[in-house]
């Protein structure tokens, strides 16, 4: 665990559960969830990367940009394979999953959009998806735990528990 710690990047490293719990509360805080038509959501080869997609969802007025795991469920939801679409060039995966969200039956979705900054579609779930945000887990562990707090102890990161 303290090999995937030290790989993170600076701001993904938290030294206690309450930096972990303020950072993912922010998280929640700027991202939303709605529920969208299928058939509403536009495809298209983004402006500025002839590699990357954007997708315009109903009801906003910039181009969202899908996450790797948002990608791979809204390929998994049209039943369009992720993995062979990554490869392909952007305006050709871009076709292949504006088809099949235009012939999705299930026709409504809901989506988690965030935007710190970046516009992100982060999630692509069924309409009656309940939503635990991370905040909430991080809040029951403190619970337990208490604050748990990182400590430098010759040149390894332990995690110490402090129950005030």
């Amino acid at each position: 665990m303290s090999s995937e710690w030290f790989s993170r990047p600076d701001d993904e490293r938290y030294l206690s559960l309450t930096d972990l719990y303020d950072a993912v509360r922010r998280r929640a805080e700027f991202a939303q969830t709605r529920i969208v038509e299928t058939g509403a959501v536009k495809v298209e080869a983004s402006r500025d990367s002839a590699e990357r997609l954007a997708l315009w969802l109903p009801g906003r007025h910039e181009p969202v940009a899908p996450t790797h795991w948002s990608f791979g469920q809204l390929c998994s939801l049209v039943a369009a394979p992720s993995f062979y679409l990554r490869q392909l060039p952007a305006l050709l995966a871009g076709i292949n999953l504006q088809h099949g969200l235009f012939s999705h039956r299930a026709e409504l979705v809901k989506t988690l959009e965030a935007d710190d900054g970046r516009i992100e579609l982060r999630a692509v779930t069924g309409p009656d998806y309940g939503r635990i945000w991370d905040h909430e887990l991080v809040a029951a562990v403190m619970k337990i735990a208490g604050n748990g707090y990182a400590v430098e102890s010759a040149g390894r990161a332990r995690l110490e528990y402090d129950d005030a």
